[in-house]
């Protein structure tokens, strides 16, 4: 008499198994976020509610106090407008490059960008006025090799702006006011004070800011990539940077070796123009 055969195990599809693997391997990343960013996040939240004491048992619920109490101090002190308005100026520097080229992407484009879509209003507006002179064609923008580069150059230097306004904010608070109160009583005038005090003491953060940017724009990789995504680098290579020049030749045309040496190449220019930044701009500043 027949056996009657065991029944078949139902195996996963090849798409199945490799999501599982998938899962099975950003597991230790994840649990790594989980624990050294999120954990740390949302303790800190939690304590913000509690008065401190190294034994928990002893620590008391207080709920918005300590916020109730910041935000006095900053409105007494003027200093939440300054917190205000310092955090708006400096959010596109922390916002991700790639996300800022995407909407600057589409502000720019041709077809159905917010700056054709102003230009063709304000053509409309000032032709039914009578000074058809003053009306401006809409812009190629990113299709044009003569504009691309400098929409590309407008987007960077507003993202970089907020950095920059911080950094310099930074060292004219850092500048001894009674330098200044001693040149006004010896009867320097506001430009002397400039030239004389304030951009000489200045001169560490301009060769910092110098070199950052400087370094920052050699290594341009991800707004070159995500503002045109039909035309990487182009139209023309008018915006293709040494960053996205590496990236096609390896991971396009899978030219390793000469994409390494791509690389070497950028390190030696930086390395080069740091270099001469230094020797032409820093000076030894004494407070």
């Amino acid at each position: 008499m027949r056996r009657p055969s065991a029944p078949r195990r139902r195996r996963l599809s090849l798409s199945s198994r490799e999501a599982l693997w998938a899962y099975a391997f950003l597991l230790i990343p994840l649990g790594f976020f989980l624990f050294f960013r999120l954990w740390p996040a949302v303790q800190s939240l939690r304590l913000s509610f509690f008065t401190w004491h190294v034994d928990p048992e002893q620590r008391v619920f207080i709920g918005l106090q300590y916020y109730r109490e910041m935000l006095a101090n900053f409105v007494a002190k003027g200093e939440l407008y300054k917190a205000l308005f310092r955090a708006i100026y400096f959010a596109p520097y922390v916002t991700p490059a790639a996300a800022v080229a995407w909407v600057w992407g589409w502000m720019y484009s041709v077809n159905f960008g917010i700056f054709n879509k102003f230009l063709s209003d304000w053509t409309d507006l000032v032709t039914s006025i009578g000074l058809p002179w003053l009306a401006v064609d809409p812009q190629p923008f990113l299709t044009s090799p003569k504009q691309a580069l400098v929409a590309v150059a407008a987007v960077v230097v507003w993202q970089q702006l907020g950095f920059q306004v911080v950094i310099f904010l930074a060292g004219l608070q850092g500048i001894p006011r009674t330098m200044l109160e001693a040149a006004a009583i010896d009867g320097a005038n506001g430009w002397q004070r400039f030239w004389g005090i304030t951009f000489p003491l200045l001169n560490p953060v301009i060769v910092f800011s110098l070199i950052i940017s400087t370094i920052s724009t050699l290594q341009m990789f991800d707004q070159v990539q995500n503002i045109n995504f039909t035309d990487q680098g182009g139209p023309l290579g008018s915006t293709l940077t040494i960053a996205l020049y590496m990236y096609q030749q390896a991971f396009q045309k899978f030219r390793i070796g000469y994409a390494a040496a791509v690389t070497v190449l950028l390190f030696v220019i930086i390395m080069i123009v740091t270099l001469v930044q230094l020797k032409i701009t820093q000076r030894k500043v004494e407070y």
